[in-house]
């Protein structure tokens, strides 16, 4: 669980770690700033709905609740999807979906409207390209992938600063419905960052000029006549595999209490007697240092000695999260919570940072599609448990303490579980580490991907250590694997071959045929021309 997965396509294509990558991540930037930021940006909205449909604050909060269960909660589906008809079409879709459901919802006439179609609609159509995206990030970015996720989840950020802005003024110039349809152009944009997810195929190799075109032929039947696996919808597999059970367990307690606080502090801070716009600024400084602790924490995840233990910089991540919220709790003026949002922000910049990038980690990318719908499946339950019970103990208790120290509370519970777990049930890692790889090729004619790896060198103190110990055996280990497959290979090769020799005979055999007749054409002539001057 600690190690970094190698990492080939679904065509076992190596990450080119650049190149076009760049431009997914552009995209993936784009899609999660849409998918995170949305949710909170239409919230400007609420105050209006309220006076048109004549409801409550409660009623209006359900939009959000929806858009993020749906994100959420329709994970397998779109690794059904995702696997079935593969990432760039699933993600235009889901860029129209989102797109009709805001065009929809101007025109709603009851707060039912909005909740069918901004909260299922336009969720879903968000879900569609928020987990397509960081497959095709995974799939792009291999040594660079921890500084990639959090470029990438610096979206989320940047776009809640610009969306919240952007909504207040098409409220205050257009209205709701106006600002609406105006939201809903905008997210078609999706369709435009969807577009950019071309995927990976294998390099083509130049054939030889002496290769003949019947053993071309030859070689294309003997492909064809190989028989491929049936991709599964979704793989429960990696159910089995125990470092992904812990990190699912971990990160379902983590979603208890790591969106309460951004949710809670403005109502904290004008409890304690503080003005609305200095109560605002507070998300606004907590976004801000958030944008520099993503790529700050990619950059650090990304180091050749961190890397391989990325899931205990995670851990780290979450116990600096939690005790953030729970020192918070203690705060008695503006100062004081403005210091916390600052380490907030911090440290949830690195956790948004590392999540994915330590499933990516344990899971490898073959299995990342169904690991990540799985994951986010059992996440939508406690997104839908963990904001609402904190509402609920705030009605009981009046006081805002008792509602971050619950929410610092099951974070650092989150990453006692996955430390813990990691050292006492892993102990030894499914594949050798991704920085050990020296380099990938790929051919076309019989699909092989050889890799060679060495281990890294390590100094006399390291190699004391048990856990550089294991990863010597885990190289070990992968090398025989490695061995095995290319002895595997080279059979089908020799398979090949001998099909594309009988071919040659064949042609061989049927051109000396041709000859012989040639010959004896002649003979035949002749015979004919003595017998009739005879």
């Amino acid at each position: 669980m600690g190690g970094v997965a190698v990492d080939v396509g679904a065509d076992r294509v190596k990450a080119p770690d650049g190149g076009w990558g760049w431009a997914v991540l552009a995209g993936c930037f784009v899609i999660t700033g849409f998918s995170y930021a949305f949710p909170k940006a239409v919230s400007v909205f609420f105050k209006e709905l309220i006076l048109e449909f004549g409801v409550g604050y409660s009623d209006t909060a359900w939009i959000s609740s929806i858009l993020l269960a749906m994100l959420y909660g329709t994970g397998p589906l779109c690794s059904m999807l995702v696997n079935c008809f593969g990432c760039r079409p699933v993600m235009m879709v889901g860029g129209l979906f989102a797109s009709l459901g805001m065009i929809l919802a101007s025109f709603s006439t009851s707060i039912i409207h909005i909740y069918l179609t901004v909260g299922v609609i336009t969720g879903l159509g968000l879900a569609l390209n928020f987990q397509p995206s960081l497959i095709m990030l995974n799939r792009y970015f291999s040594e660079k992938r921890p500084l990639a996720n959090g470029l990438s989840a610096a979206g989320s950020p940047v776009a809640l600063c610009c969306l919240s802005p952007l909504g207040q003024v098409l409220q205050y110039q257009y209205g709701w419905r106006g600002g609406f349809l105006i939201l809903g152009g905008l997210l078609l944009n999706c369709c435009v960052c969807g577009a950019l997810m071309k995927p990976l195929v294998a390099p083509k190799t130049i054939p030889t000029k002496d290769m003949e075109q019947d053993t071309e032929e030859g070689a294309e039947e003997a492909e064809r006549k190989k028989k491929k696996p049936k991709a599964k919808l979704l793989d429960f597999s990696v159910f089995k595999d125990c470092g992904f059970v812990i990190y699912t367990v971990a990160a379902s307690i983590m979603v208890l209490g790591l969106f309460v606080p951004p949710v809670f502090v403005v109502s904290y801070a004008k409890e304690l007697g503080n003005e609305d716009t200095k109560s605002a600024l507070l998300l606004t400084i907590l976004g801000f240092i958030d944008i520099f602790s993503r790529p700050t924490c990619g950059v650090i995840a990304g180091l050749s000695w961190v890397r391989p233990r990325c899931v205990y910089l995670f851990s780290f991540a979450l116990i600096f999260n939690g005790t953030t919220d729970l020192v918070g709790s203690q705060a008695k003026d503006y100062t004081s919570l403005v210091v916390y949002c600052v380490f907030f922000g911090i440290s949830y910049g690195m956790v948004g940072a590392l999540q994915f990038e330590v499933l990516m980690a344990i899971v490898g990318t073959e299995r990342f599609p169904s690991a990540i719908g799985l994951v986010l499946l059992m996440e939508a339950i406690a997104v839908l448990v963990g904001p609402p019970g904190a509402g609920r103990l705030l009605d009981a208790t009046k006081n805002y303490m008792y509602v971050f120290i619950l929410a610092g509370s099951e974070v650092v519970l989150a990453a006692v579980v996955l430390a813990t777990c990691n050292l006492l049930f892993i102990k030894r890692k499914p594949s050798a580490p991704a920085d050990q790889l020296e380099n990938v090729t790929v051919t076309d004619d019989d699909a092989k991907t050889e890799v060679f790896s060495k281990p890294a060198e390590v100094n006399d103190e390291e190699e004391k250590e048990p856990g550089e110990e294991q990863e010597k055996e885990t190289v070990e280990e992968a090398k025989e694997e490695l061995k095995e497959e290319e002895e595997e290979e080279e059979e089908e090769e020799e398979r090949d071959k001998e099909k594309v020799e009988e071919v040659r005979q064949e042609n061989e055999t049927a051109d000396s045929q041709e000859v012989e007749t040639l010959l004896k054409e002649p003979q035949q002539n002749g015979d004919a021309a003595v017998s009739a001057e005879a």
